[in-house]
């Protein structure tokens, strides 16, 4: 049967407080706005999520948080982001009491490389440890896996059901989308062009942007599934100002600030990262005043 989960899936924000606490009443606000903007699903830990920041027990409250406020109206996807096979297992573990669709999980990507054979052998003890279908996350630059590596490995090992394709190079997107198995998923991370990619036939969207502008992008995929073309150029001109300005190395510090700019306040970064500065803030405002128009 395959994956069953398509459309706009936002990776949540994790909001902290000043001291790098998990802000759990500012979470909750979180996951109730993009649900007020009829996502399609919710993506907890995340880089977005600043997961990589995340103790397992921090990652664990923040599952159980999503899930809770949910409460099955949407599938929720675990982001896992971890340097060894052994500590993706136990994440993958500790949240086996909870209804969690998939796993999004990031190839290993601190500074030594596996070779293709040992990231094949990752993921392989991944989905035989655990029954929760696995979506994986090609976004780590040095440990960047090609069309064919990702084919092999949905090929291969029944769990992997999913790919989110991250970076800038749309070929990649179509080759993907070309070759993908029957029953498997191409999820897009191309924030600069989301229109592009629901018109080559991605099943859905796990990215900032969305984070960011959830009624927008559910707007965008519903205007691109009936055929209007038009308006959904119009949308990606738009779309692609925000994304310039929203861009940087801070950049879910730029989403939280993209959340409260619409109301829902969104807590702070976790240090080391920078809040979003006031030339930031300035750029962001001024081109989320042309996007929101196209807010469900």
């Amino acid at each position: 049967m395959g994956l069953d989960l398509t459309g706009v899936i936002p990776p949540l924000v994790t909001p902290f407080t000043a001291d790098g606490s998990i802000d759990e009443a500012a979470l909750r606000k979180v996951i109730r706005f993009n649900l007020d903007k009829q996502v399609h699903g919710v993506c907890p830990g995340g880089s977005t999520g600043e997961g990589h920041t995340l103790t397992i027990d921090e990652f664990k409250r923040v599952m159980e948080i999503t899930a809770a406020e949910v409460a099955g109206q949407v599938p929720v996807v675990a982001g896992i982001i971890s340097n060894s096979t052994r500590d993706a297992i136990n994440r993958a573990k500790a949240i086996e009491h909870l209804s969690v669709a998939a796993l999004q999980v990031t190839p290993v990507h601190y500074l030594f490389k596996p070779d293709e054979q040992a990231t094949h052998n990752h993921f392989k003890a991944l989905t035989q440890a655990v029954d929760t279908p696995v979506i994986i996350y090609n976004v780590v630059p040095w440990n960047y896996l090609n069309p064919a590596q990702m084919i092999r490995l949905m090929t291969d090992l029944p769990g992997v059901q999913g790919i989110k394709q991250s970076q800038g190079d749309l070929k990649l997107m179509a080759d993907l989308l070309l070759g993908v198995p029957d029953g498997c998923k191409v999820y897009s991370a191309v924030d600069a062009l989301l229109y592009s990619s629901f018109a080559l036939g991605a099943h859905g969207t796990i990215a900032a942007t969305p984070a960011a502008l959830p009624g927008v992008c559910v707007n965008l995929w519903n205007t691109v599934k009936t055929g209007d073309h038009v308006k959904a150029v119009e949308m990606h001109a738009a779309m692609l100002a925000f994304w310039n300005a929203l861009v940087g190395d801070n950049l879910p510090a730029n989403i939280k600030t993209s959340i409260a700019l619409q109301g829902c306040e969104a807590g702070l970064p976790r240090a080391p990262m920078p809040a979003t500065s006031p030339e930031q803030r300035q750029r962001i405002e001024a081109a989320m005043a042309a996007v929101l128009r196209f807010d469900r």
